[in-house]
């Protein structure tokens, strides 16, 4: 029996039903575990390695971006993967970066801001990442919205798709915070590996076999460099300006400082994202073969290329089958946007509303406005995803957004002398560079070789030429990265007091100074005879200090990833040569 509702078949709508009930239970159950902010934010820093590798994955694996790729691939080939494996040979980085996050002990990239650069710079991130947040939702929003609708044939429109998405996962996003987000992951996981391959033997078949797509297609398709859109140039650019933003994106001071160890937190991070940069393979070679199938999307425009997702799963998948692809998109966009509503009102809640407006509130009043404000993020980003003419586009906007503010975080990692006059010069000076430039029609890889180096130039600029930071700050942030998780009584003794991470109410502090008595530095001794110095701390003084032992944690992840990532290319071009 042949009964459609919305243009799509009565099977599917029950296939997508099933998996909404059972996420939605899922979300409720996890209600049962938020009792404070701290676990609204932070998931009470009890996470394991499944979960945080769950988390990591689901949090950064998204349907606009399998829509992105998918669409760039259906006209320009192999090279249409940059468009997210621009973060591939930033991943090895994310295994010196996570405990760095872990330690700081911190519950948003906002608090790294207030206690490293003041209040000011605190807040002006908290502006930027709140933007960032919603222009994720609106950017993820859009690319689900165009695949429903194409699926349904045009009878659900995307502002239809965009509210019905909103509403679902506000539900239980509300409810259980970041532990409902997580506790999801891994079943949202398998959708989404699901999603990425699941149109390859489909498409394959229509297109005739292997044989066919090669002759049906030029050999430059099957190289990872394209002549013109993905050129070298453009990805070496976008690679820089991944590594500079990537530390900045809000949602990863959750993702890394909710895990129970550091290495749950470098692990959860780094072979998060390794199975992310996996499942890309699957859209690019889903969107070279679905090229075979209908040639006319070769010439589309940009927004309309990025129908060929939803085109193909409504011509090439059968019923059943459809709505199992519906409900693996539906499950990246639950996994992404509760994630990112719920670091966005932790943003929100923290480094504004606390910080300026109402010191003195208890818990419940704090969650109540956590949950308030999430809704605020929500609706930006439905505003955006109505606006944005097409996913690249959005894409482009959040990458240079990060970079304006990552220039800031990694300078304030590694030399002690950066301060806030440098941190908010480069931080406008590259803005500026970015949107005037871009105002002129220079192209993205054209403003990010411009602002970049000229960002950090006047970061290293204006900070040597102007008033440092308090002494007492600087030691506490600098004793806190010489800190491993679990010797938080040598800080209690140096004047650091630290939340006990034992206590549910105690876990949305960060670390507070005595005002009543000079902070000591901490060295790093302990770190270092334990393996567990960091390489990015001390990387200006590692002439003097560096052996292996000292860093060996840093350096057998570092490695391996290195290797991992050696692998992926080789095994990108292999499949291309053998098609």
């Amino acid at each position: 029996m042949d009964i459609q509702f919305l243009g799509i078949h009565l099977l599917d709508w029950i296939v997508l039903g099933i998996y909404i009930a059972i996420i939605t239970a899922i979300g409720l159950y996890s209600a049962k575990a938020v009792k404070s902010t701290g676990d609204y934010f932070m998931g009470g820093r009890r996470f394991g390695k499944l979960l945080m590798i769950a988390q990591a994955f689901g949090a950064g694996t998204r349907a606009d971006q399998a829509v992105a790729v998918i669409g760039a691939s259906s006209q320009i080939g192999l090279p249409g993967i940059w468009y997210q494996w621009l973060y591939l040979f930033s991943t090895p980085f994310y295994w010196l970066i996570a405990p760095i996050y872990r330690r700081l002990r911190y519950i948003t990239i906002g608090d790294f801001f207030e206690q490293r650069y003041g209040t000011g710079m605190g807040a002006a991130y908290a502006f930027v990442g709140l933007l960032w947040f919603s222009a994720n939702i609106g950017v993820v929003l859009k690319g689900t919205g165009v695949t429903i609708e194409a699926v349904s044939g045009g009878t659900i429109s995307t502002e239809m798709a965009v509210f019905g998405m909103v509403a679902f996962f506000v539900l239980y996003g509300l409810v259980g915070g970041l532990v409902a987000a997580a506790s999801t992951q891994l079943l949202q996981g398998f959708f989404i590996v699901l999603l990425s391959f699941m149109l390859i033997p489909f498409a394959l078949n229509q297109a005739g076999g292997l044989d066919a797509v090669h002759q049906a297609l030029p050999d430059e398709w099957f190289s990872l460099v394209a002549s013109e859109e993905v050129t070298l140039f453009f990805i070496i650019m976008a690679i820089l300006n991944g590594l500079v933003g990537v530390v900045v994106q809000p949602h990863h001071m959750s993702i890394n400082g909710s895990g129970k160890t550091e290495i749950n937190c470098r692990t959860g991070w780094t072979y998060g994202n390794f199975l992310k940069r996996f499942v890309t393979l699957g859209w690019v070679f889903s969107g070279i073969f679905i090229a075979v199938v209908f040639p006319s999307l070769v010439t589309a425009d940009g927004a309309a290329r990025e129908q060929a997702f939803g085109l193909a799963i409504l011509e090439l998948l059968p019923v059943g089958f459809i709505g199992l692809m519906i409900a693996a998109i539906v499950a990246a966009v639950v996994a992404a946007c509760n994630n990112f509503m719920v670091n966005g009102s932790a943003l929100f809640t923290r480094n504004f509303y606390k910080r300026f407006l109402n010191q003195g509130a208890d818990q419940k009043h704090y969650l109540k406005v956590a949950r308030a404000s999430s809704v605020f993020v929500v609706a930006i980003g439905v505003g955006i995803a109505l606006y944005i003419p097409s996913v690249v586009e959005g894409l482009f906007l959040i990458w240079k957004i990060m970079a304006f503010l990552g220039i800031a975080f990694w300078m304030g990692i590694i030399w002690r002398r950066s301060n806030r006059y440098g941190a908010w010069s480069s931080m406008i000076i590259t803005a500026i560079l970015a949107f005037v430039t871009d105002s002129y029609g220079w192209s993205f890889e054209e403003q990010v070789a411009l602002y970049l180096p000229i960002g950090f130039a006047t970061m290293i600029t204006v900070s040597f030429f102007t008033k440092p930071e308090d002494e007492n700050k600087l030691n506490t942030f600098y004793s806190l990265l010489n800190t491993p998780v679990g010797e938080e009584d040598r800080l209690e003794k140096a004047g650091i007091s630290v939340s006990d991470e034992d206590e549910m109410e105690e876990t949305d502090k960060v670390p507070v100074i005595d005002q009543n008595r000079t902070i000591p530095l901490l060295d790093n001794s302990k770190a270092l005879e334990n393996g567990e110095g960091l390489l990015l701390v001390d990387l200006l003084s590692l002439k003097k200090s560096f052996s292996r032992k000292k860093y060996q944690v840093d350096l057998k992840g570092f490695g391996i990833s290195w290797v991992i990532v050696i692998g992926y290319l080789v095994l990108a071009y292999t499949i291309s040569q053998i098609i």
